[in-house]
């Protein structure tokens, strides 16, 4: 038997503190991806150095921990679905298990990158801290490699990750929650800005 449908609460009804706390909560992640010219050129250069991987026969692969490593997957899923860039993610349980346990946790996406990738190929290293060792380990395999690199990471302005890269992106906030969605809403802006469209069907 259906159920009668439930209407909305009136806008009035909601908690004043409620309001005020995701007033402010907006208006952090409003600050946070406040748009100049320094993150129109970022963006823009992302989009070259994609080009120029996917022209020299490379791949773009994205890297991170936690809700970073659920990023990079949606990232490398849309980057080579959408806009033809070839792309992976190092997201395999089996091969995170065997790296991680031969060689530790710090140093298994070193691994991981010195196994699976070649030249020509692009690094995207996603820490919000920009402080996970993993992440900075696979860094500097990376440039052993001469891949391109590309950085995002928020939290302090003197984080490590913030200057490794070619391209660096960084989020002024200390929320992980805000620094992750801007971390996502950029790259997924540089992905369509290659396919140069901002609404297309999902097939």
């Amino acid at each position: 038997m259906l159920q009668p449908s439930r209407q909305p609460m009136p806008a009035e009804s909601v908690d004043p503190d409620h309001k005020a706390f995701l007033a402010d909560y907006m208006g952090r992640l409003h600050r946070a991806t406040a748009v100049d010219d320094a993150i129109f050129a970022s963006i823009s250069a992302t989009r070259a150095t994609w080009l120029r991987t996917r022209e020299q026969g490379g791949r773009v692969i994205f890297i991170g921990n936690g809700g970073s490593a659920g990023i990079a997957s949606h990232l490398a899923i849309d980057l080579a679905k959408n806009a033809s860039v070839p792309a992976l993610c190092f997201s395999d349980a089996s091969m995170m298990s065997c790296l991680a346990n031969d060689y530790g946790f710090e140093d298994w996406i070193a691994h991981a990158v010195r196994l699976s990738a070649r030249a020509g190929d692009c690094l995207v290293a996603i820490s919000s801290s920009g402080r996970s060792k993993n992440i900075l380990n696979a860094v500097a395999q990376a440039r052993t490699m001469k891949l391109d690199v590309i950085t995002l990471s928020g939290m302090n302005a003197d984080n490590p990750l913030r200057n490794l890269g070619d391209v660096n992106f960084w989020v002024d906030s200390r929320s992980y929650n805000i620094v992750e969605t801007a971390h996502q809403f950029w790259m997924m802006a540089a992905i369509d800005l290659v396919i140069g469209r901002a609404e297309y069907p999902a097939s």
